[in-house]
């Protein structure tokens, strides 16, 4: 019926519009002030020309909810405190019988790509729930007001969209919490407080006795930025931590994603999951992606280990790229690289996997280091022989060359940042500092004290190892990598000489 009305308007106006014009009168003004009110009305509701379109309808709808928590590897603590979260809506009349009040909202805080925004699809799976999704970006505008009413109306869509499906419940996941939802100075920030304080209000009136509930579930990798008012119980009760994956959730991860690609029977998929230390969901979903795109390259009709190791490197480093070095920068560049390998099998030894020479990403050449176990607590020795790896290069750059270049930038900042961990873990002279009352002055000091003395001590050890240095040179340059065992045996062969 609304469609007819609809159609029959839209054939109609223009018609009348005609007729006016043929017998005379001016139709200019009903036009202007037809067009004026029209945009007057899209604006009030947060929609239209002048907050520049930027909603469509009124919000995206994943229709398709049929993502669930097996799907998601590496996060089995994290899934099961959504869990014990979501019986809350589930279980509705064993919570009525305690008297407990149902939640409201969830955060759900970590790095990226670790698997917030799938936490919450299967949330709404789990709890049989309509599932709407926005960016916090979407509730900006330059207007103040419009936030406010993006606000409103997404809410009111959960509602409207939950009964007109049927549902009891319905979640909301709102992506970058942060952008709305930060931390309140008093300024002159108008638009963002009056989103900010929408939200908290709308929040506020979710009771528990009304149907469809509601559940507001966000996401954000920068909770210290968030407003006290969102996280105050009441609100956002419970704080999920959603934390880069340890050895036996990548080892999930990686299967999941090798489900539907055809894997040579003598892939070592735990030595893989040892090899990619440190790297999040979406980098082990690119990892499995990118080898088999490096398969299709070579026409092989199954994913080998080889493929696996090469996806791993340009995850981390970047594609091989086509430069073409001098003769000089290329000895530099190895024996640059030489350095950081020689100071790692020193340190740790058996630590490193492959030295290469060949371009990648932004780098000239690269070691690859084995795989460490797991490890969430580090002592002052361990960092300092962090540091030592990381200056390694520069070091070996000064020893044959009496100076350093540019391609230790990269290593300094490495660096910078293992001393910035030093004085905020108070494992310095400095003893147990606020970081924060660090004057710029005092972090030049005591950065310079630190680097100055393992650089010394770098250049010692590397300076009674000349003879390694001249042995896997010539090798590196002919052949553009050394693997690990050949690299060890240079080592101990030499050392003995």
């Amino acid at each position: 019926m609304r469609k007819y009305w609809l159609e029959l308007t839209i054939g109609f106006v223009p018609v009348l519009l005609i007729f006016l014009t043929v017998i005379g009168i001016n139709v200019m003004p009903v036009l202007f002030f037809a067009l004026f009110g029209t945009l007057l009305f899209f604006t009030v509701k947060g929609k239209g020309k002048l907050t520049a379109f930027s909603n469509g309808k009124s919000r995206n709808e994943v229709k398709d909810t049929s993502f669930t928590f097996g799907q998601i590897g590496g996060q089995e603590r994290a899934k099961q405190e959504l869990v014990e979260a979501l019986d809350f809506l589930v279980k509705r009349d064993q919570i009525e019988k305690l008297g407990i009040r149902p939640l409201k909202g969830i955060l759900l805080a970590g790095p990226p790509g670790t698997g917030k925004t799938l936490l919450a699809k299967a949330a709404a799976q789990y709890t049989d729930s309509i599932y709407l999704a926005a960016s916090g970006s979407e509730f900006v505008e330059m207007y103040v007001g419009v936030g406010a009413g993006r606000i409103r109306d997404l809410f009111k869509d959960a509602r409207t969209k939950a009964k007109k499906a049927g549902k009891e419940s319905a979640v909301i996941f709102i992506d970058e919490i942060e952008v709305i939802g930060g931390k309140r100075d008093g300024g002159q920030h108008r638009e963002y407080d009056q989103t900010l304080n929408q939200l908290l209000t709308e929040m506020d009136g979710i009771h528990s006795n009304e149907l469809p509930r509601i559940l507001i579930i966000a996401a954000t990798n920068r909770k210290e930025m968030l407003d006290s008012a969102l996280l105050r119980p009441g609100r956002f009760d419970r704080h999920i931590g959603v934390e880069l994956p340890d050895k036996k959730g990548r080892l999930h991860i990686l299967n999941i994603h090798a489900d539907n690609k055809p894997m040579d029977e003598n892939v070592n998929m735990d030595r893989i999951a040892e090899q990619t230390y440190s790297f999040s969901g979406a980098q082990l979903e690119s990892v499995m992606n990118e080898a088999a795109i490096y398969a299709m390259r070579e026409s092989s009709p199954v994913i080998m280990e080889s493929h696996l190791l090469m996806a791993i490197d340009k995850v981390l480093l970047g594609e091989k790229t086509d430069r073409e070095t001098t003769k000089e920068e290329r000895e530099r560049v190895a024996l640059h690289e030489l350095g950081h390998a020689i100071m790692a099998e020193h340190v740790r030894p058996g630590s490193v996997s492959q030295v290469a020479l060949s371009p990648r990403g932004g780098a000239l050449g690269y070691v690859r280091h084995q795989p460490q176990q797991d490890q969430y607590l580090y002592t002052t020795a361990f960092l300092h022989n962090q540091i030592m790896i990381a200056l390694g290069g520069a070091a070996a750059e000064e020893i044959f060359y009496g100076e350093r270049s540019t391609g230790s930038r990269g290593d300094f900042e490495q660096a910078v940042n293992i001393v910035k961990t030093l004085v905020e873990s108070g494992l310095t002279s400095l003893g147990i500092v606020d970081a924060t009352m660090m004057t710029p002055e005092k972090w030049a000091e005591i950065s310079g004290t630190i680097l100055d003395d393992l650089m010394g001590k770098t250049k010692v050890l590397l300076e009674a190892r000349k003879n390694v240095f001249e042995a896997s040179l010539q090798t590196l340059l002919k052949e553009e990598t050394i693997d690990g065992v050949s690299f060890r045996s240079m080592i101990k062969l030499h050392e003995a000489a």
